[in-house]
């Protein structure tokens, strides 16, 4: 090209990419630790540099001066005043507050007196010190670790948090070096890169960030026979806890009697133990307080582990505001929270200590190679008149159940027969009529536990081509020979889901074949917009999305055109 640099970069902190030249690929992996992706809509990729991404970027060693340089050479233009600021106000205050251990207690410090004396005059700051600040330097209550923490990170004041753990209770564990049969056993490089970035120098807590089927659960067991202490682990839903307890049993020198599940069906607490988000967080009433979380208090846990952290609710992050002497590992294939938590994240249980882009654990074969396909329905005229008579809200269902779907679905299956195959759905009644019309087996959380493990396992044995799943099986659901995934519904623009569902069919496969995810979009609706929204995190991995349009020939042998 002629101009020998690929990025556009505003005074506001956005940044258009040109995804034709020949850095790209360098510079969106830079991006990706400065910035994250707001849009591609064509050859520009637009990023935007915000609080939250300058501060995992110190977190992970990068400084102003790094990034402001980097930025300067990437850049077609001279860097503008504004930008080099945002960069050096927001990095530079990462880790000018500090939480240290002072005397048996705990002590908020600051390099600048005046500093300390602005944040405690702060109002939400003040119940958490014990007493004014001296100096440099503030006393913290003990019980509000957590809270200070949380509240100076909503105020644009991120704290580096040096005051420590505590060891929690002994347990003799360890991995074991080879399976039953006498296959070896060893953490992948990036398994344990990951592990040592958590438990390095100060840290011990925070966030590792990795492709669904590159084996997070590993970086859990590494943490633990690490760390040898009793160990508390949190997932979505209860086939997760299954899995995570087989996991343990299988690799690690841990018996039966040492692992506990605590779930709706069982409620053992033991020095390991596994436990789901929903109860934890159930309770009879919306006045009463959460029973179950005295979990986090029933043993001495020197080890929490929440799985897909970016699931977490948020009584579960006001309890995790009051353990913070305890060591937390999050595991996630996505940073992204459709609700905006990113920031309770970050200060509870702690900032990014890992990530590994997806197409680098495709290049080097420990995911497998994927293929996206957006296929844009048309509607039935009654259904297209319906829709545009209904309210918003309505016309959300009505697209996302258009009927049409299930002769794109029939056609994806005709023309890959014994394809291990899901399709996944938000709306039930929905998966229903797909299960009649096609003779599919399905999954909703209508099915009880032990119904739901049963076809998954009849599933990974071959038996069973295709399923129908919920969206129960988005998330810590292990299906390593799925190879295609049809969606046909979703949560409008959710972009974690996207994610997660990919992730279902990312296990590497036997035989080397590519898996192909298709989402299936009623053409001229919102869906189309939220689609587009939805694949915004895929794209930044780099996953290009083809559109083919649907009109009864075979999907996929049509002409398409790329969707970026």
């Amino acid at each position: 090209m002629e101009n020998t640099r690929p990025l556009w970069v505003q005074s506001d902190g956005t940044m258009l990419l040109d995804e034709r030249h020949a850095e790209y690929a360098e510079t969106r992996d830079f991006l990706r630790e400065v910035a994250m992706l707001q849009k591609r809509p064509g050859i520009w990729h637009t990023y935007r540099l915000t609080q939250m991404t300058l501060w995992n970027a110190a977190a992970a060693g990068w400084t102003p001066e790094r990034v402001t340089e980097r930025l300067a050479a990437l850049s077609r233009c001279p860097l503008p005043a504004a930008v080099e600021q945002m960069i050096r106000l927001q990095m530079g205050r990462y880790g000018r507050l500090r939480l240290v251990s002072d005397s048996g207690g705990l002590a908020l410090v600051s390099d600048s007196a005046e500093e300390m004396a602005r944040v405690g005059r702060l109002e939400s700051i003040r119940p958490c010190l014990s007493g004014e600040p001296d100096g440099a330097r503030a006393a913290v209550r003990p019980e509000a670790r957590g809270w200070i923490k949380r509240e100076l990170a909503a105020l644009g004041y991120p704290v580096q948090d040096e005051a420590g753990f505590h060891e929690g209770q002994p347990l003799s564990v360890a991995l074991r070096t080879e399976t039953e049969d006498g296959a070896p056993i060893a953490l992948r490089d990036y398994q344990q890169e990951a592990a040592d970035a958590l438990l390095r120098d100060s840290a011990g807590s925070g966030v590792v960030v990795l492709p669904c089927g590159a084996g997070k659960t590993w970086v859990g067991l590494a943490a633990l026979a690490r760390l040898r202490c009793e160990t508390l682990i949190l997932t979505p839903n209860g086939v997760s806890v299954a899995q995570w307890i087989a996991e343990l049993l299988r690799n690690t020198t841990l018996t039966r009697n040492e692992i506990g599940e605590y779930t709706g069906q069982a409620k053992n607490v033991k020095p390991v133990t596994v436990a789901t988000y929903q109860v934890l967080t159930h309770r009879s009433s919306k006045t009463e307080d959460y029973p179950h979380l005295e979990l986090f208090v029933d043993r001495d846990w020197g080890l929490i582990v929440y799985d897909e952290v970016h699931l977490l609710p948020a009584p579960v992050f006001r309890m995790t505001a009051d353990i913070q002497a305890t060591r937390r590992l999050g595991l996630t294939a996505t940073l992204v929270r459709e609700d905006g938590r990113e920031e309770d994240a970050f200060a509870l249980i702690g900032p990014k200590r890992y990530e590994l882009p997806w197409k680098t654990l495709e290049a080097r074969g420990w995911i497998a190679e994927a293929e996206c396909t957006e296929v844009r329905v048309p509607m039935e005229p009654s259904a297209a008149a319906d829709y545009a008579a209904a309210s918003k809200s309505r016309r959300n269902r009505i697209a996302g159940e258009n009927r049409r779907k299930v002769e794109v679905v029939r056609a994806l299956l005709r023309r890959n027969p014994g394809i291990p195959t899901i399709v996944i759905g938000q709306y039930l009644d929905q998966l229903h009529e797909l299960a009649e019309e096609l003779s599919l087996p399905l999954i909703t959380g209508e099915l009880p536990l032990r119904g739901r493990r049963e076809l998954f396992e009849r599933f990974k044995r071959g038996e069973i081509d295709v399923l129908l799943v919920s969206k129960v099986a988005n998330f810590a659901v292990d299906l390593p020979d799925a190879a295609l995934a049809i969606q046909v519904s979703g949560s409008f623009g959710s972009r974690q889901e996207e994610a997660q569902r990919l992730g279902r069919i990312l296990r590497p496969k036997k035989n080397g074949v590519k898996a192909r995810f298709y989402s299936l979009v009623s053409e001229g609706t919102d869906e189309v917009e939220f689609s587009r929204h939805r694949g915004r995190f895929l794209l930044e991995q780099g996953y290009p999305y083809k559109v083919d349009y649907w009109g009864g020939e075979r999907v996929g042998e049509a002409a398409g055109e790329a969707r970026s």
